[in-house]
């Protein structure tokens, strides 16, 4: 795979969205061909507005970006059907080199896998020294396989398709002698080969074997298939010498009696660290892989373990591992277009890292359109206006810089959107508190973050009033506990922000020691006033690892 996935953090809210479709076109049309957009979270109602606005599908969903089974695996599976015979599968594996083949039925369903190593016990048996043993002369095929095997002709097939249990028979002795070794076996199960020994043929139809092979490209008289008709006895002519022929017949098995049932299989999707384990100490060479419906749509060999991932990630709108789609510490990350503080994350190798002070990512993807003079299309200069109004609440957060207003400003040019009554219609199309269960409105836009060695959480939910969160305030603080006990954080916290006040207010909840160093008006327990603060980056998250810092000189102090 050698797509570059441009992606924003878990939970991402407009900005995020925004920058990442913004982002992948700049790419694109800069020359990288391969750049996506992508999201490792739901869209809401939001951000479904603004990409309908502006007719642009929703950035595709990746969950985990660590290699995958998909990723390495064969796609081009070579296989044969149950009913095919051991000699087909033999001429396929030589020529395509291959040790394993898969035995695949009409419903795209692995039935087994064929081994190089089965097929050679199979077709050249020890020779039996227990009397009465005749497994090296036992054939199980139908005439119609043994023919095709053979590239002969099937002369006179009686139940042609009939699977039997054959004894191979050879004609070469003299014909007292042959009439004496047939005696020794039921006839009904005999399969007799012969050239041109017409005094065979005959006794052996007269016996009534159950085929007859003429070898040597021999035709048969019309007199002797009529014999054979009359006996019920089929007649099979081969092109092949009497030796060749004899060696073939045992490769007209059906593929479907050889093969190995019990194998070892993965799922598509599967990351390859979680089975390499099991792969390599497994004794089989081969794995199916298979799709959600079981079908099997790949095969992996150990040797594919090997196989380096392409997958390569530009992140946009955060810089933290903790944030980033699961398994980004996998995959190669070669750049970070970013608007946040600085988290603590290292790369193997230098990569491009565009932070700056600004109040959206939106900001810097449209300054790159308009410092590399490259063509910004309408629809994608509209969402990246969207991502810029939203994180800068139209320019009204302290978060807000110069380059922001002047950026904006470009962009309502381009997409012929006015901002402000933008924003109007942005902020009043979906409300969380409305639309959605507690649990999931405390943690659609929530990020996770370590300082000092502490854990926690920070979500926001952006408003228009605060009625609906009085309603629903117990339900909030009771999804909230859950959530942060779930995760083991030591403590979470939620914002909820009036855009028309620029006024929030905070829930925490956590380590009580911690929640004791807020010095915020407390409304009620677990509820902070906090006046003119709407910024999680600028104000909330300075605030809270103040917070942390002065409960920690406390524990000190006390020790």
């Amino acid at each position: 795979m050698n797509e570059i996935l441009v992606i924003g953090h878990k939970n991402p809210d407009t900005d995020a969205i925004c920058s990442a479709i913004g982002y992948a076109e700049f790419k694109r049309r800069t020359g990288l061909p391969e750049a996506v957009a992508a999201r490792c979270g739901d869209t809401n109602d939001r951000i479904d507005f603004v990409l309908n606005t502006f007719g642009v599908p929703a950035p595709k969903f990746i969950a985990d970006v660590s290699p995958k089974i998909s990723d390495v695996m064969q796609r081009k599976i070579l296989s044969v059907r149950p009913d095919s015979t051991a000699a087909e599968a033999l001429r396929l594996m030589d020529e395509k080199n291959l040790r394993i083949l898969p035995v695949m039925d009409a419903a795209q369903k692995c039935r087994g896998l064929l081994s190089l190593f089965k097929l050679s016990k199979f077709l050249f048996p020890a020779v039996s020294r227990q009397p009465g043993r005749q497994n090296s002369r036992e054939v199980l095929s139908s005439l119609a396989s043994l023919a095709r095997t053979l590239d002969g002709e099937l002369v006179v097939g009686i139940d042609a398709e009939r699977e039997d249990e054959l004894i191979l028979m050879i004609g070469a002795m003299g014909l007292e002698s042959f009439a004496a070794r047939l005696d020794k076996f039921p006839p009904e199960k005999c399969c007799v080969i012969v050239g041109d020994r017409w005094d065979i043929q005959n006794v052996a139809i007269r016996e009534g074997v159950r085929v007859l092979i003429v070898t040597g490209g021999i035709s048969v008289e019309p007199k002797t298939v009529e014999a054979a008709r009359k006996n019920n006895v089929s007649v099979i002519t081969s092109p092949h010498d009497t030796a060749t022929t004899a060696s073939l017949c045992r490769a007209a098995v059906s593929v479907s009696h050889v093969l190995n049932e019990e194998f070892l299989c993965f799922r598509e999707n599967a990351p390859l660290a979680a089975v390499r384990d099991e792969a390599m100490s497994s004794g089989y060479l081969a794995f199916p892989v298979l799709d959600g419906e079981g079908q099997m749509i790949g095969i992996l060999s150990k040797t594919d373990f090997l196989k380096p991932v392409t997958r390569r990630l530009i992140l946009v709108d955060h810089n933290e591992l903790s944030q980033a789609v699961q398994g980004a510490d996998e995959v190669e990350i070669i750049e970070i277009i970013d608007h946040h503080r600085l988290g603590s994350m290292a790369t193997q190798q230098p990569i491009l890292f565009r932070n700056e002070p600004v109040g959206s990512t939106s900001t810097i993807v449209a300054d790159c359109f308009f410092r590399h003079d490259v063509e910004l299309p309408k629809a994608i200069a509209g969402l990246l206006l969207a991502g810029v109004v939203s994180d800068t609440l139209n320019l009204t957060s302290p978060t807000t810089t110069p380059r922001d207003a002047e950026v904006l400003k470009q962009l309502e040019k381009i997409s012929s959107v006015n901002a402000r009554e933008f924003t109007e219609k942005l902020f009043a199309s979906g409300s969380l508190l409305t639309l959605k269960p507690a649990p999931q409105a405390v943690t659609t836009d929530c990020k996770e973050y370590v300082e000092q060695g502490v854990k926690f959480s920070v979500a926001q939910i952006e408003e228009i009033g605060f009625e609906q969160f009085w309603k629903r305030k117990d339900e909030l603080l009771t999804a909230l506990e859950a959530y942060r006990a779930s995760k083991a954080y030591h403590f979470s916290t939620l914002l909820v922000t009036d855009v028309a006040t620029q006024c929030s207010l905070l829930l925490v909840v956590g380590d009580e020691k911690f929640i004791k160093r807020i010095d915020y008006p407390r409304l009620e327990p677990g509820i902070y006033e906090l006046r003119d603060v709407v910024s999680r980056k600028k104000q909330l998250l300075p605030y809270l690892t103040h917070c942390l810092r002065e409960k920690e000189k406390g524990v000190k102090a006390q020790g």
